[in-house]
């Protein structure tokens, strides 16, 4: 863009920034239905803010530059906006329209200045909408991410809380499984499992897998690799939940459980863990 479509644009949001102000909070209040969740104050707020740093930045010379160093400001303030808003429930599109909507005030305000400039009114206006939707279109990316991590965050908590580990008794540790077993799970079960051992002292930690569908090599490769880890804790592992659809797989596969002890269900692994702590006579003077 030319230099002096530039400075037309630097000058129009400099002189008429409070006039400009007004206009753009009307058009977003009758415009978006987001507004609801949304107080005029705090709208006032932030575009107020944002048309400050946009004004300051234009004034380097180069409008449409986006990324360069003098937009780091306006770029710090679409990424709290978008975080903000994304929060508040607004959708992309809706956030992306905080920057939008200020093409109709600023648009007029270019066909008062440059009226009798038909050339000059092109040139600056498509350099208002090369700047326009190059920051709407950022908002939009920074909306994105920060809902991937949100997501992100939400996966982690849900592994975390799909993989308890329960105290039976003494020295004695049960980790449920449920559902599939891959990779990044066999992470956290391993990381709860030996925190859990650490923090308990235990001897015994039971992986139950009844509620694992199927196994295949993989699964079995993890299930080996937490056992392998827990008795480097100092804890003996026993798998339950062994049914006969999944011994069968396992020998199809040629996986060596050999030096693992497996019992068909929870309660058979916890009386085994109980004779390996020397703890049976216990159960029974409590029972």
């Amino acid at each position: 863009m030319s230099p002096a479509s530039d400075a037309v644009i630097s000058r129009i949001l400099k002189s008429h920034e409070s006039d400009l102000l007004d206009d753009w909070i009307r058009e977003q209040m009758s415009g978006f239905r987001s507004t609801s969740r949304i107080r005029e104050p705090e709208l006032r707020s932030q575009s107020s803010e944002f048309l400050s740093l946009l004004q300051q930045a234009t004034q380097s010379g180069n409008v449409t530059d986006v990324l360069a160093p003098p937009y780091g400001r306006v770029r710090d303030a679409l990424n709290d906006l978008s975080r903000s808003r994304g929060i508040q429930g607004f959708s992309p599109s809706e956030t992306a329209m905080f920057v939008f909507s200020l093409k109709r005030p600023l648009f007029a305000r270019i066909r008062k200045d440059l009226a009798g400039d038909a050339e000059g009114l092109a040139v600056a206006t498509w350099a208002a909408t090369e700047l326009l939707d190059r920051l709407g279109l950022y908002t939009t990316e920074v909306y994105q991410k920060s809902r991937e991590e949100v997501i992100a965050r939400q996966q982690q908590e849900l592994l975390e809380l799909s993989t308890p580990v329960v105290k039976l008794w003494d020295g004695i540790l049960a980790l449920p499984m449920i559902g599939t077993l891959d990779s990044a799970r066999t992470q956290v079960v391993m990381e709860s499992l030996l925190q859990r051992i650490v923090e308990t002292g235990a001897e015994v930690a039971i992986i139950d897998i009844t509620g694992v569908p199927t196994v295949d090599t993989l699964t079995a490769q993890h299930l080996l690799k937490t056992v392998t880890a827990a008795r480097l804790m100092g804890a003996d592992c026993i798998i339950s939940g062994i049914r006969p659809q999944i011994a069968q797989t396992i020998v199809h596969l040629g996986v060596d459980l050999a030096d693992v002890v497996t019992k068909a269900t929870l309660a058979d692994a916890f009386r085994r863990a109980l004779e390996m702590t020397g703890q049976r006579d216990k159960l029974r003077t409590r029972a």
